[in-house]
């Protein structure tokens, strides 16, 4: 397999899962500076013109919690309300906080006038600590689940590590805050940390 990445992007999840996992794998980076992503070659894989793409014996396969549950599947809880808890997490993330965090930088997604685009950042403070807020009552601690380490983990790190750029201060966080010290200590984590890849 594999792993098309940016560093900062919604695609360490993926990477922390397949380390986690301990799936193998080789990561193939995507230099946003130079817009690869938006590049043919990069395209022909990706339509989308985004992180993370999963090159497979079967396929392409794109879209973060689509490869979480592929790469990892040992990560998914055997009761089925953790599963589903896990899975409530994992929508919020992708369906809100992502697009809250998006609107900083990516309004022209959603509107072409450039003054739509100015008044979508300045929100973003705003919105991400309502998403935060809604996380830090979601979460079990120190993990997403009662039942430990799983999916949703590497996801929530992810939008987690974006938190203070766009204006969070995690501090007032608690339950946030012990989540990202847990996952920080984590042996993978620490090594993609090393290599610059998070």
């Amino acid at each position: 397999m594999k792993l098309h990445y940016a560093p900062g992007t919604i695609a360490a999840a993926s990477v922390i899962a397949l380390q986690e996992a301990g799936t193998p794998h080789t990561l193939v980076k995507v230099d946003f500076a130079q817009a690869e992503q938006t590049k043919p070659q990069y395209l022909a894989l990706n339509p989308k013109g985004r992180v993370p793409a999963l090159e497979t014996e079967c396929g392409i396969l794109t879209e973060t919690i689509a490869i979480l549950e592929y790469v990892a599947p040992s990560l998914v809880p055997a009761d089925p309300w953790q599963a589903a808890k896990m899975r409530e997490v994992m929508t919020y993330l992708a369906t809100t906080a992502h697009v809250n965090h998006a609107h900083k930088m990516r309004g022209h997604r959603w509107a072409n006038d450039a003054g739509s685009h100015s008044d979508m950042t300045a929100k973003v403070p705003e919105t991400m600590a309502a998403s935060a807020q809604w996380l830090e009552s979601a979460i079990a601690g120190p993990y997403t689940l009662d039942a430990g380490f799983s999916l949703a983990d590497p996801y929530l790190f992810a939008v987690c590590k974006w938190l203070p750029g766009d204006g969070v201060d995690l501090s007032g966080f608690p339950k946030l805050s012990a989540f990202m010290a847990a996952m920080s200590a984590r042996p993978a984590v620490q090594a993609l940390q090393e290599k610059g890849i998070l």
